[in-house]
């Protein structure tokens, strides 16, 4: 008599419960593994864009003899006319491949402001070198709003290094000003750093050594502000950018110095708190008004820490913990005072 061959059932409970576990033992271990691998990229790709902008403001170094201007007014040898001028991002764009951009530059009446130069030339432009892959800012907003601004600029997440003040007990002896614009008072703008209000600063007038001296530091990280309007909710996108673009710099005609009153100066900033310290409202007390508050904090989604471009153009990674007198000696060129390396 034939015998039919024996059937396997189907999977038991307990069988079924031992995949869904194994399953899921995999997944918890492959997920953050995967955000590790996503997380070191980004921070790479972040390395990399301050290093071009290393080697751009080198290049341009060497075709105008000294690096462009932190902010500029459109007066010579920037522009003519007067008016909020334009950013070191502006001057940087011929040695970042945006020569086309640049070649159609309007150096007048307010370059940085709202004029063609919003409208027909960045208008949803994206520069990646500007751009940390790691920041959560919004790809682009509408720049000032209030005054009938139509221009949707890029956020980008990079500013250049003003100086320094009041941080760790240390004041920077090279000059500063008071911000005196738009009710934001409290906010310290120095002239101690590499690129600030009408900078003209040649390599050699970094005597603390190029090495020594941070130029651009990272801004990529939201920043705790119940205040922010329209940005909803209690963490703001701000940067030293402000509302108002990456392309504005200031309307002032001279350099920070005697503690004189002085307008925005955006795009730089005057280290005044320590990196990833992000806890601020919007108000202008703490120097980190959106609008115009100079002292924005340096910030980055990067685990522990910040990267930092130095005058020599290498890119170093600085924790959370780096100490105040630290930082502030980094951030200015001639204070003439030795630090270490967190």
């Amino acid at each position: 008599m034939n015998r039919l061959p024996n059937r396997r059932g189907a999977f038991t409970l307990i069988e079924l419960l031992v995949v869904i576990a194994i399953i899921a033992i995999l997944i918890a271990l492959l997920v953050p593994a995967v955000q590790k691998v996503r997380d070191a990229a980004a921070r790479t790709q972040c390395i990399n864009n301050l290093k071009n902008i290393g080697l751009a403001l080198h290049a341009c170094h060497d075709a105008n003899k000294r690096l462009p201007p932190g902010t500029s007014t459109d007066q010579a040898p920037w522009g003519t006319g007067g008016g909020h001028g334009s950013s070191w991002k502006v001057f940087l764009m011929p040695y970042i491949d945006q020569g086309a951009i640049y070649s159609k530059w309007q150096f007048t009446n307010g370059s940085g402001w709202e004029n063609t130069n919003n409208t027909n030339m960045v208008d949803l432009v994206t520069i990646p070198v500007y751009r940390c892959p790691a920041s959560t800012f919004p790809d682009f907003y509408q720049n000032n709003v209030a005054a009938g601004g139509t221009s949707r600029q890029m956020f980008s997440c990079y500013t250049g290094i003003a100086g320094a003040y009041n941080l760790g007990g240390y004041n920077d002896p090279l000059g500063y000003s008071n911000n005196a614009c738009c009710g934001a008072g409290g906010g310290k703008i120095s002239g101690g750093g590499v690129l600030f209000s009408n900078s003209k600063v040649k390599l050699t007038d970094i005597t603390d050594g190029t090495s020594n001296t941070i130029m651009v530091g990272e801004q990529s990280r939201h920043l705790l502000d119940v205040n922010r309007n329209p940005v909803p909710g209690p963490y703001g996108a701000i940067t030293s950018q402000g509302p108002h673009g990456w392309i504005m710099g200031t309307s002032d005609t001279a350099q920070p110095s005697n503690g004189a009153g002085a307008n925005r100066s955006m795009n730089v900033t005057t280290v005044r708190y320590l990196i990833n310290q992000i806890g601020f409202t919007d108000n202008g007390a703490a120097g980190t008004d959106n609008n115009a508050g100079p002292n924005i904090p340096l910030s980055s989604n990067h685990s522990g820490g910040a990267n930092m471009l130095f005058a020599d153009g290498t890119v170093k990674f600085w924790p959370d913990s780096t100490p105040a007198l630290t930082l502030a000696l980094a951030c200015t060129r001639g204070d003439n005072q030795t630090f270490t390396e967190p």
